[in-house]
């Protein structure tokens, strides 16, 4: 099939199903689930694939808010990554609404003209983004195998190729302590509260210490009961990111070591458990990313190479950095809000559901359905992507 009659007829398919694509975006945003528990999503996702006539694996690999819907027997596979869940108290304040219904519309327009142009598509439901690892689960357990590429598009306040995509460690944190009468005894006491605000603060002084790329922040979950009760269980929850993979682990290390020492001072017990799989820094592949930025400059949406400000540059981790390690991917940025907006806030939401997000909703799908159409029907374009595949050893 010729290369420009392919992205036309893509660009139809994804026109054709426009209103199903925002009604989708708008339906996930105002039922936001958190990580593994996005079952009204999955079977909103699920059931508007199978009304198209692709076949879909509901709780793919074991994991119940997963998918995996395949078309095309021969050619190139390319996976489509959808991502629908949202964040505790301010929702979608990610856009992963939009990550979900730009991936099915592209995966969808695909799934539509595989046969005839002789590729395979496969619409990748991946749960659980924002802090469970479910992309580092699902390739664990064989779902990007065959893949050639992978990609999926992230709302954000800018038109951009990459994300500044660092690695991460989720990390739970219990101290023990011992109770007693706060009055009374409290010398019989061991204060497991103590124990973290001195852990806190000891990772507060690391801070000044570590690479400028480097990030570490925790919330306390549980800092006891009552005031007159010395505590004697406290909890929180951290997040260690680092510029590489590689160098995530010897500074969970000394975070950990900080935590520690708040146990020992306080005389108290201290455990420590990783929360979710390691997220690897983005690995975006430069030939993908040209394809893309070319194919959305078609649609009349022009994708910067690097941040104009300091203002729209985003930071953040993403288990997608965990594919691009294991197949050539992209993660590109999609503007749905103005410039300065922050992701993760109660705004950056707002703008998640809006005429700009609907918009950003059929020109990813469309962008990233002609991107793999590149690949499909140009041997030099796949060629191209496949030589410069290089994932950290």
């Amino acid at each position: 099939m010729d290369l420009d009659a392919l992205k036309a007829g893509l660009r139809r398919q994804v026109a054709d199903l426009g209103d199903v694509l925002v009604d989708v975006a708008h339906q996930i945003h105002e039922r936001p689930e958190l990580g593994f528990e996005e079952h009204f999503a999955h079977r909103l996702l699920t059931s508007v694939i199978e009304e198209r006539g692709v076949d879909v694996v509901r709780g793919a690999h074991d994991l119940p808010t997963a998918f995996v819907a395949d078309a095309g027997t021969e050619g190139p596979l390319v996976a489509v990554c959808c991502e629908y869940d949202a964040l505790p108290g301010i929702g979608h304040a990610c856009g992963h609404n939009v990550i979900a219904a730009a991936g099915l519309g592209a995966g969808l327009a695909l799934a539509a003209l595989a046969a005839e142009a002789g590729g395979r598509v496969r619409i990748l439901g991946t749960p659980a983004e924002e802090g469970g690892g479910g992309k580092v689960l699902l390739a664990e357990r064989g779902a990007l195998e065959g893949v050639d590429a992978a990609m999926m598009v992230h709302p954000a306040g800018v038109d951009l190729a990459t994300m500044d995509v660092i690695a991460a460690s989720q990390l739970e944190v219990e101290y023990h302590g011992r109770a007693a009468h706060a009055a009374a005894f409290p010398h019989l006491g061991a204060n497991a509260l103590d124990a973290a605000v001195l852990g806190y603060v000891s990772v507060a002084a690391l801070r000044q210490h570590i690479e400028g790329s480097e990030r570490v922040h925790g919330v306390f979950v549980k800092g006891g009961d009552k005031p007159n009760i010395v505590p004697d269980h406290t909890t929180m929850e951290w997040m260690v990111r680092s510029a590489r993979a590689a160098s995530l682990a010897p500074l969970r290390e000394r975070v950990v070591a900080c935590l520690r020492s708040g146990a020992d001072a306080a005389g108290c017990g201290f455990e420590h458990r990783l929360s979710a799989p390691d997220y690897a820094d983005m690995v975006d592949n430069p030939a993908l990313v040209e394809l893309y930025r070319a194919n959305s400059a078609a649609l009349g949406r022009v994708v910067a190479r690097e941040a104009p400000s300091p203002e729209v540059r985003v930071v953040g981790s993403t288990d997608m950095g965990n594919v691009s390690y294991v197949v050539p991917s992209i993660h590109p940025l999609v503007k749905v809000a103005p410039g300065g907006v922050p992701i993760h806030s109660p705004g950056f939401a707002d703008h998640a559901r809006s005429a700009t997000a609907d918009r950003a909703v059929l020109d990813g799908a469309m962008a990233l359905a002609m991107t793999a159409a590149d690949l499909w029907a140009d041997p030099g374009a796949l060629a191209g992507v496949r030589s410069s595949f290089a994932p950290p050893s």
